[in-house]
């Protein structure tokens, strides 16, 4: 943050010195919201969230060294007093970020995959200048100024992650550091229920390009239809980037390894390179190619952005992280947050990870998804049960639609293929008897599989080298189905942890790993 006294805070924010605050005093950063975080010189913002009030540990910030309090009411140690911490901290943020007109901010959204996207461009940018981008997804109305006011005189990049829960979210956050050049990646299924339709999703993805300037650059994925029909939406330049030829940025010669790591030639206009990505899932193509051609609108060579993107390792806790154990058992922690879009691309990677060998998946319900959920979940159950497991656990409340799907399509299986599955004898407390006659061991109100949704969100299950019938089981939480699936594992096992952040599935893959393994 660039040096501030608290006086000049006050006045930003509309605040009032209080506790014997010193207005010459300065505040040289990190802004934080976590006590822990402080250090000398920070300023620490006292948020009263609904488990815990930032307000009760004020005087524990001071003597860990901050200078002062931003908080909404008194608290006896030296403080702005403001009528509300976050939107005080937001406007701090705006003014910070419109001190450094040095600072070129590039923002990025999409329904998946902004957090990969922002974690390879600010690699890339790091290569030609003093680069900002915030820690995992410090992307909402919190994390967002809480990134920009990490930037100083010498920031010459700040990559920023927008989310939107709502029309009008992304603008909101553009205005408090507006873009030069905004990275628009899809238009998935993510909190569907909380916008009513893609369309809407759309609207408010599209307020990024909206918000920038004449002079910017919106880079929009050609190979989504709602994406591309937002160049109509800007006043600025837009480059195209994707796997059609058309693109001015794209993949050719895609290949996946047996570890389901893409290589592929990355072309632009004014050459071509190869990379070979160390990241997991053919779906990080889509992400390499974004940074890509967000880098090259920034003038770095295609060589040196190949070379980047294949030197790039995963950065973000918790997504696509793959361990495997001294026993040969490969885990797949992707469990950091779920959608459909992402789930697909998950089941992808496992397949391609996996190979020939036994493979188990640990899911829950996804969320957010309103009247469609129940549907949604149900072909997600039927991905999984056309996925070829040994076994599936679906996790906490709400399974009944995934088992429901995944039973159907476990009978579908059995029906064609020899059966194969988890260890003789097992059958957990709360295990389905997938592979009976129609409806045995499922929950109540399941049906035959004709009367069962397409896979309308997910596409078709991929094609695996196992198939046959997978115990499909209900865990009550992430503790029972790491007991249970650790029973079952043998050398050479893979197993994909995946679901939403609510879920905490994370504990799971903790499990599986003795240990909390990054």
């Amino acid at each position: 943050m660039i040096p501030l006294p608290l006086a000049r805070i006050a006045e930003i924010t509309s605040g009032a010195l209080a506790g014997m605050a010193d207005p010459r005093a300065v505040v040289r950063g990190p802004v934080v919201i976590d006590s822990r975080a402080v250090e000398p010189g920070s300023l620490f913002v006292a948020i009263k969230g609904e488990r815990v009030d930032g307000h009760d540990f004020a005087a524990q910030a001071i003597e860990a060294g901050a200078v002062a309090v931003l908080a909404s009411r008194p608290v006896d140690v030296p403080a702005v007093i403001v009528g509300d911490t976050v939107a005080a901290m937001t406007g701090l943020a705006t003014a910070v970020c419109a001190e450094l007109p040095a600072t070129t901010v590039i923002g990025i959204t999409g329904s998946a995959g902004k957090t990969t996207t922002k974690d390879l461009l600010a690699r890339l940018t790091a290569r030609i200048g003093p680069t900002v981008a915030p820690v995992g997804s410090f992307n909402n109305e919190i994390g967002h100024p809480l990134t920009v006011l990490k930037a100083d005189e010498d920031t010459r990049y700040l990559v920023l992650e927008l989310s939107a829960r709502e029309v009008g979210h992304i603008a909101h956050l553009t205005r408090i550091a507006p873009p030069r050049i905004g990275v628009v990646l899809n238009v998935g299924t993510a909190h569907l229920g909380v916008f009513g339709g893609k369309e809407e999703i759309a609207r408010a993805k599209g307020e990024l390009v909206e918000a920038l300037p004449a002079d910017g650059v919106a880079v929009l994925n050609l190979d989504d239809p709602l994406v591309a029909a937002m160049a109509g939406r800007t006043r600025a330049r837009v480059t195209w980037y994707g796997r059609t030829e058309d693109a001015d940025v794209r993949a050719e010669n895609v290949t996946v390894d047996e570890r389901g790591r893409a290589s592929f030639t990355l072309r632009a206009p004014s050459g071509a390179a190869p990379v070979g990505l160390r990241l997991y899932g053919e779906h990080a193509v889509e992400n390499a190619l974004a940074a890509a051609a967000a880098a090259y609108e920034l003038g770095l060579p295609v060589a040196t952005i190949a070379e980047e993107l294949s030197e790039a390792e995963p950065r973000s806790r918790w997504r696509m992280e793959v361990t495997d154990r001294e026993d040969g058992v490969t885990v797949i922690n992707d469990a950091y947050n779920a959608n459909p879009d992402s789930m697909r691309a998950a089941f992808g990677a496992l397949d391609a990870l996996a190979g020939d060998r036994r493979r188990f998946a640990v899911i829950a319900a996804l969320r957010e998804l309103g009247e469609e959920g129940p549907a949604l979940n149900e072909e997600l159950g039927r991905l999984a049960g056309g996925a070829g497991l040994a076994g599936l656990f679906v996790v906490g409340p709400d399974a009944d639609p995934i088992l429901a799907g995944a039973e159907a399509a476990v009978r579908e299986a059995a029906g064609r293929v020899p059966a194969v599955g988890v260890p003789a004898g097992y059958a957990g407390p709360a295990s389905h008897a997938a592979g009976g006659p129609p409806g045995a061991g499922g929950p109540p109100g399941t049906g035959s599989a004709d009367s069962l949704s397409p896979l309308s969100a997910f596409g078709d299950a991929p094609a695996t080298g196992i198939q046959g019938a997978t115990r499909v089981s209900h865990a009550a939480d992430a503790a029972q189905a790491g007991a249970e699936l650790s029973a079952l594992l043998a050398p050479g096992d893979v197993v994909l942890v995946k679901g939403p952040r609510a879920a905490g599935l994370e504990r799971v893959a903790a499990a599986l790993l003795g240990g909390d393994r990054r």
